[in-house]
């Protein structure tokens, strides 16, 4: 199953791109698990100094900005566009 972990501590864009990808992965019926981390120490763990980050099977795909649907599906399929 992919894990897909949005980091962030609560701003407007973290909520966005959490809702985003919940929305995603619920019309397309994706197997994945969706975590939301907001804890400073284990975002830091990332190295990201922005949020939101966006983080799919352990790699950083995003941060600091909400990706395009189509590049947030492509991500969570694990195809690339």
């Amino acid at each position: 199953m992919m894990s897909v972990k949005i980091l962030g501590s609560g701003c407007s864009k973290c909520k966005t791109l959490e809702q985003r990808v919940r929305q995603l992965a619920e019309q397309h019926k994706l197997p994945i698990e969706i975590e939301k981390v907001s804890d400073l120490q284990e975002i830091m763990k990332y190295g990201i100094m922005m949020t939101p980050g966006l983080v799919v099977n352990g790699v950083v795909k995003s941060v600091g900005s909400i990706p395009k649907d189509e590049q947030l599906l492509a991500w969570m399929e694990g195809t690339s566009l």
